[in-house]
């Protein structure tokens, strides 16, 4: 197991709270958000256009990378923050949700999962230990215990050997962990079921990780599902040690799960819907403007989204929001990025994807205030006021 001495502090509990992740890389500071470099990229954008739009770590795929390039290869060439010239930190997932979401590939046994490659068809297998040798091999600051994540809706049965094999592979992987420079988190199972939750807690909690995740979610559930779940299974995982929401990226669920005490998070979405021609956007007075204009005008009363694609921004001379400061704000039109995607320009996603990484990151950084000054009720509060839910599932 790591023996980064005292990886994480709490600095301010409540309903919302404050704390540092310590790393080999760098101390992050939480409420945080990984973008997902899959692999070894957050698509499309520089390691330094990721940190300038607030980022403080990166998440990366384990299964991706293990099949290609793999991990020896990874490693072989200074591992992976030198591949990917990234030089904060780094937390590789198990490669677990791949095993789930190309379940049509794969067999899973109480011993690990057989499945075809989705790049050449090749048999592989993975089991909790080579989920953590190849962990190590690319020499993430953070790694995740190998698990079986399972869909919403679940029936209970599925849900409850998916909890009896997480357990048993964690307490694999946990035996297997070597790199005393890398922190080796568990994953709560259980689905939607409260009392399956609190069991797969209890005994992976007993086994003493440094850190805690919850799988399973953001996979379809409504977002009342998803709090419901949160607040029976958070309050279980001990309180100095960091809580972390796999899959979650919508300012709505992340919003929801600070308010029930999670500290970490990671998700696809902010830069697939600018791939999209979709950009992030707040609602206006929630967060500070960064340029001293006032905030977003939002199309046809929704807040959240701006769907640079439509007709209506053929001719609009303005930004994507007024408020933002970030390169695509800064310079560009909202017609001039219709006329990027409208024609086929990589530029556009490019563009957007450091918009809405730099939007999530002011929500995060703004949610991170509002706690430090004891006033993350009424910031939810002015966020609901506005805000319509995102589709169920963010992954």
């Amino acid at each position: 197991m790591a023996d980064i001495e005292a990886p994480f502090r709490v600095r301010q509990e409540g309903r919302g709270r404050l704390g540092l992740l310590r790393t080999a890389h760098g101390i992050v500071e939480t409420p945080a958000f990984l973008p997902v470099g899959t692999q070894g990229s957050v698509k499309g954008l520089l390691p330094a256009e990721v940190r300038a739009a607030g980022a403080a770590m990166l998440l990366a795929n384990t299964y991706h990378l293990w099949l290609r390039p793999g991990a020896e290869r990874v490693a072989e060439l200074g591992g992976l923050h030198r591949f990917m010239a990234w030089d904060g930190p780094i937390l590789t997932d198990s490669g677990g949700f791949q095993v789930f979401s190309l379940a049509d590939r794969s067999r899973v046994d109480d011993d690990g999962v057989t499945f075809r490659s989705h790049l050449d068809g090749s048999l592989r297998r993975l089991d909790p230990a080579t989920a953590v040798a190849v962990q190590e091999a690319l020499g993430s600051d953070v790694a995740m215990v190998l698990d079986q994540c399972v869909p919403y809706p679940c029936a209970r049965d599925e849900a409850e050997a998916a909890v009896r094999r997480t357990v048993r592979w964690a307490e694999i992987c946990r035996g297997a962990h070597r790199r005393g420079d890398q922190l080796l988190f568990a994953i709560v199972q259980g689905g939607v079921h409260a009392d399956l939750r609190a069991r797969c807690t209890d005994a992976l909690v007993a086994l003493g990780f440094p850190g805690y995740a919850l799988g399973s979610l953001s996979v379809g559930e409504p977002l009342a599902e998803m709090r419901r779940v949160l607040e029976a299974t958070v309050p279980l995982l001990p309180q100095d040690r960091p809580r972390y929401l796999m899959g979650v990226g919508s300012p709505d669920y992340l919003l929801e799960a600070v308010w029930s005490g999670i500290d970490l998070f990671d998700c696809v979405l902010p830069t697939r819907v600018a791939r999209n021609g979709t950009a992030l956007v707040l609602p206006a007075g929630l967060v500070a403007s960064e340029t001293g204009a006032a905030g977003t005008d939002l199309p046809e009363g929704r807040t959240g989204r701006l769907v640079v694609r439509n007709a209506s921004y053929a001719a609009d001379a303005r930004p994507v929001d007024p408020t933002c400061g970030c390169p695509c704000c800064r310079d560009f039109t909202r017609a001039y990025l219709r006329h990027l995607f409208r024609s086929g320009e990589m530029l556009g996603p490019r563009l957007l994807s450091c918009h809405n990484l730099h939007t999530l990151h002011r929500f995060v950084a703004a949610i991170r205030a509002s706690i430090a000054s004891g006033e993350l009720a009424a910031f939810r509060e002015a966020f609901w006021q506005r805000a319509e839910p995102w589709a169920p599932s963010n992954r």
